[in-house]
């Protein structure tokens, strides 16, 4: 099934219609656990290079589709997305799916990438956690956006070269913490807005402590073996949660410490 070009309305349609093969192979967040970074570190890579693809994964996977924000768009203008895979995947890293990492972790795809952060609706003052930092490439988009990201790992590894790599391309307002997402990063709290990169099957209780009044959370929810839905939770300044659900998804888990 075609989907380039899709909307969101015209996703919801065929959600609604029942045509669950295109929009999940659409959005499928899971790849081979091949091992990516086992050798540690990539190649070095240089962040000017790959403009025009750059350009054209914005203009063919995400604004056809629907993403309007002018900080997001720009921001993946900005972000070189090849610089966060491995360096014998970087042919393949402005193509319209997922790629490995390593330890049985994906970066996402584009697409999912620009519209949760959209979902956000994220402000220049803001202060971002995100539960589950990968390569760093999420975090370093949303960095574009906001004043600040907040986001932690529980794979030590990952967490480890996500820092170096950041650090590497000057993006000095993404602080990096090894640890159970689960938790959050209460130290910082509370947070205008959280953006979680794995799937629960519950939203963890004390994301919803750490969220500002009239704050919102971006989390895919469901089991791993089933397709999860991506949610948005707002909390108005009351503190009352409302939640909805938007696209099906499917993510790595979001594992606890035992």
């Amino acid at each position: 099934m075609d989907t380039n070009g899709w909307t969101h309305a015209e996703i919801r349609r065929r959600l609604a219609l029942g045509a669950w093969g295109g929009v999940c192979a659409l959005l499928i967040l899971c790849v081979a656990d091949l091992p990516a970074f086992a050798d540690g570190e990539p190649a070095a890579c240089d962040p000017s290079a790959m403009a025009e693809e750059r350009e054209r994964m914005v203009r063919r996977q995400i604004q056809d589709r629907g993403v309007s924000h002018p900080a997001v768009l720009d921001a993946m203008r900005q972000v070189p997305r090849h610089c966060f895979v491995p360096a014998d995947r970087r042919a393949e890293a402005y193509r319209d799916h997922p790629l490995p990492i390593g330890l049985r972790q994906t970066i996402s795809q584009p697409y999912i990438v620009a519209y949760m952060t959209e979902l956000l609706d994220p402000k220049a003052s803001h202060r971002v956690l995100e539960i589950g930092t990968g390569s760093g490439y999420h975090a370093a988009v949303v960095s574009k956006v906001v004043k600040e990201v907040y986001t932690v790992e529980i794979l030590a590894p990952l967490a480890r070269e996500a820092e170096s790599r950041l650090r590497s391309l000057n993006m000095d307002n993404v602080h990096v913490r090894v640890g159970d997402g689960n938790e959050g990063w209460p130290e910082h709290a509370p947070f205008d807005s959280i953006l979680v990169t794995a799937a629960a099957e519950e939203i963890p209780p004390a994301l919803i402590r750490q969220l500002k009044p009239g704050g919102r959370m971006v989390v895919p929810v469901g089991a791993v073996q089933d397709v999860q839905r991506l949610t948005v939770l707002t909390q108005d300044a009351e503190g009352s949660v409302s939640i909805r659900e938007v696209l099906p998804v499917r993510f790595v888990p979001l594992r606890k410490e035992p």
